[in-house]
């Protein structure tokens, strides 16, 4: 999946991405995220929780994240941890990220492309129209807003600790160190699966903002 990101250059996308704080502006269906802690310059492990079309149960990550800037392109992977200290939630349900990754590369003089592929179990029998409608109408949304947000982000930032993006400069990073020791790959065959197959459609309620 991609989309062209007019007037938005791709350090700005990088930036938007990353930063935490700006999350909370433009992702509607994010309930809850933050970083756990550091183990590289460049590699760190967080925490994300999404809220699902009510009936649905809400799911969450923890997540092993790395970024590599590539000259004027940028490249963002994840993929789901086990962490002792974050155990799953008695409530949601805690999804696996295979493999989730943004690549953004230059295009002209000020613009960018954002390429996105995600592969995610969300431990659940889920419904196939539930699979159609995030794979037709929810990614492409959510990547709709992330060119808004691109538009948006640089007058924000001048108002919100401009000079903070420990993303760019590591020496910034207070988070508390993780030894790769302390992590191990989530299976997902290690967690609970829901069965939310019977639900029907006419039974869940897809805000304006989800799909």
């Amino acid at each position: 999946m991609q989309i062209a990101c007019r007037d938005v250059p791709p350090e700005t996308l990088y930036d938007v991405l990353h930063d935490t704080c700006y999350r909370k502006k433009w992702d509607s269906n994010m309930i809850e995220t933050y970083d756990i802690g550091r183990l590289t310059v460049n590699a760190d492990v967080g925490y994300y929780s999404w809220r699902c079309p009510s009936p649905l149960k809400n799911r969450d990550f923890v997540t092993l994240r790395s970024w590599l800037p590539l000259g004027n392109d940028y490249m963002i992977i994840n993929y789901s941890v086990k962490h002792p200290k974050y155990p799953p939630r008695k409530d949601f349900v805690r999804a696996v990220s295979l493999q989730t990754g943004y690549l953004i590369k230059a295009a002209g003089s000020r613009g960018s492309v954002l390429y996105y592929l995600t592969q995610v179990d969300p431990r659940g029998s889920l419904p196939k129209w539930v699979v159609n409608k995030v794979s037709q109408y929810v990614a492409p949304k959510a990547m709709k807003k992330i060119y808004k947000a691109g538009l948006k982000y640089p007058e924000w930032k001048r108002k919100h600790n401009p000079g903070f993006k420990p993303w760019v400069y590591p020496e910034q990073n207070t988070l508390p160190s993780i030894s790769l020791a302390e992590l191990s790959l989530q299976h997902a065959d290690s967690l609970e699966n829901i069965d939310e197959s019977s639900l029907a459609e006419d039974r869940v309620r897809i805000s304006d903002e989800e799909a």
